[in-house]
């Protein structure tokens, strides 16, 4: 993959929240190195899908621009990242969600921080300092291989398990966000899944469904085309089963019930 990596200047750090539970959210880079196939931000930025994957900028003075920003701002929930993830490749050498996380300390703001990266891992001597810091991984899929065709360069599923549990470890509050789940997910699939996220030490399992905004199912379609399997499971349970969706819902929050987990539904 020809990934361009380009050095940007932005102007703000904080942009205002809708996203239930967090008052700003902040993007140390614009477009993501992660690639998933289902990935709904090129929509929400109006970016090319063909173009999405292949750029990262990297807005190398924003820790300096939120440090400003902080000295003004009313305390609220920092969502770290809301539109790109703050924990992709990149963000080894620039450490940019780092030293945002270190301002932030500085101030103490809320941090709610969203990654699908084990690199994560890295940060817990800052997170762990926080009053109030949540770390949620973003896990669709515990099938290595479907996570590998539509997730080709984030961390692997063991690895972000195993994040979790460091991060739990280290006293911070962890997620899962369990979506969009996979269609090729059964019923007798959730009890499993729903206990191997609770191993990894969660308080709190968000779950969303898949989201078919313009160009996205196209985009999925071609990295499963050559599997006849997925592609038929895929078409029937996002197309053709109506009720799919609907039951695996229903399933998530009865496991929830009985294992006395939180269940946040984004569907």
């Amino acid at each position: 993959m020809d990934m361009k990596i380009r050095e940007v200047m932005c102007k703000t750090a904080l942009s205002p929240s809708r996203l239930p539970g967090l008052t700003y959210s902040l993007n140390p880079y614009r477009g993501c190195q992660h690639n998933c196939a289902y990935c709904y931000v090129p929509n929400v930025l109006r970016i090319s899908r063909e173009l999405w994957g292949n750029f990262v900028d990297v807005k190398t003075n924003i820790p300096l621009v939120l440090s400003k920003e902080l000295k003004k701002k009313k305390p609220g929930v920092v969502g770290i990242s809301t539109v790109t993830d703050p924990y992709q490749p990149v963000e080894k050498k620039y450490q940019l969600t780092r030293y945002c996380l270190e301002q932030l300390l500085k101030h103490d703001f809320p941090v709610s921080v969203q990654t699908k990266s084990s690199l994560v891992v890295r940060d817990l001597d800052v997170l762990s300092k926080f009053s109030d810091a949540e770390v949620i991984f973003s896990i669709a899929t515990v099938n290595d291989t479907e996570q590998h065709v539509h997730e080709p360069y984030s961390s692997s599923i063991d690895k972000r398990l195993y994040s979790l549990q460091e991060c739990s470890k280290a006293g911070i509050k962890t997620s899962v966000f369990f979506g969009p789940i996979y269609p090729t997910i059964s019923i007798d699939d959730i009890p499993s899944i729903i206990d191997t996220f609770i191993e990894s030490g969660v308080s709190k399992i968000w779950i969303d469904s898949l989201n078919l905004k313009s160009g996205i199912w196209e985009n999925v379609k071609q990295n499963i085309l050559d599997n006849e399997e997925m592609y038929t499971v895929f078409s029937k349970n996002v197309f053709e089963d109506k009720e799919y969706y609907k039951n695996i819902r229903k399933e998530i929050f009865k496991t929830g019930e009985e294992r006395s987990i939180k269940i946040v539904d984004a569907f």
